[in-house]
């Protein structure tokens, strides 16, 4: 994505094949096949569209395990539909849950995206939806939710339920943060959660540990069908499997509606 030229690496695709559920002999199929054609300065996004169209006609879950992060992409374009994916991601951690709240701070009040307790912890979360994977969330984002945290911090520390509380602002994002806006959370106390970081506990690992797809990974709807979805604030795959007369509410034709829970039941299954 930042136009940067790097050496082909079997690897990973390899193990981005074996994380969305595919099968030994399709990774190997699919591997072989995207080898034979490879040219200089292919990009990495001909390697990715290769690979999960022969996904897609082998293994639809699989398809959409492997397109998770373009599907993430495809939650805008307003950021709406994402705070409520990490509701539900949270929702699913134990935390009780509220998104797109009036918070009152000590000076003014604020929107926040997402409200999470659990225990004596009391988060603060801010999602940051980019639509382009080239764009991360520099300095300034934490620089601005952290003030805005204080001044909510302030104000929740004057309640007497509240004195033995864990207060703490949390930034998600579907990128990534740069090195300057990780030093400068670490240094304040907020906890960040991007794509790929932390090592451990990142949104990709939280994402395939609860087994949370969002709608628009999936393959048997086309695009203006997700949307409508998102619309109905039905943003998880699994709300589906339980409300599929939402399929019919959304013009989805009956002879399509078995594919579309067969897909999604497949999802729960790696």
């Amino acid at each position: 994505m930042s136009g940067e030229k790097d050496a082909f690496d079997v690897f990973k695709l390899k193990h981005s094949l074996e994380k969305s559920g595919a099968g030994d002999e399709l990774v190997r199929k699919i591997i072989e096949e995207v080898k034979s054609s490879l040219y200089e300065g292919i990009s990495t996004k001909k390697i990715y569209k290769q690979a999960f169209s022969l996904l897609r006609k082998n293994s639809r879950p699989a398809a959409a395990r492997y397109a998770l992060k373009k599907a993430i992409m495809e939650l805008g374009p307003t950021g709406y539909p994402f705070e409520n994916f990490i509701g539900e991601i949270l929702k699913y951690q134990g935390f009780l849950v509220k998104v797109g709240v009036i918070v009152k701070g000590h000076c003014v009040n604020h929107e926040v995206d997402v409200i999470a307790e659990k225990g004596t912890k009391h988060f603060m979360v801010e999602c940051k939806f980019h639509r382009d994977q080239g764009r991360h969330c520099d300095v300034k984002v934490p620089l601005y939710i952290h003030s805005r945290f204080k001044d909510i911090e302030r104000q929740w520390k004057k309640h007497p339920d509240h004195e033995s509380k864990i207060h703490q602002g949390w930034i998600f994002t579907n990128t990534r943060f740069t090195s300057d806006a990780i030093q400068y959370s670490s240094c304040m106390g907020l906890a960040l959660v991007g794509w790929d970081y932390p090592r451990k506990g990142s949104l990709k690992e939280r994402i395939d540990i609860a087994g949370l797809h969002p709608v628009t990974c999936l393959t048997t709807l086309t695009r203006h069908e997700k949307q409508l979805l998102l619309e109905k604030n039905i943003v998880l795959c699994r709300q589906l499997d339980s409300q599929s007369q939402l399929l019919s509410e959304i013009g989805v034709v009956k002879a399509r509606h078995s594919a579309v829970i067969k897909e999604v039941e497949g999802l729960a299954i790696v």
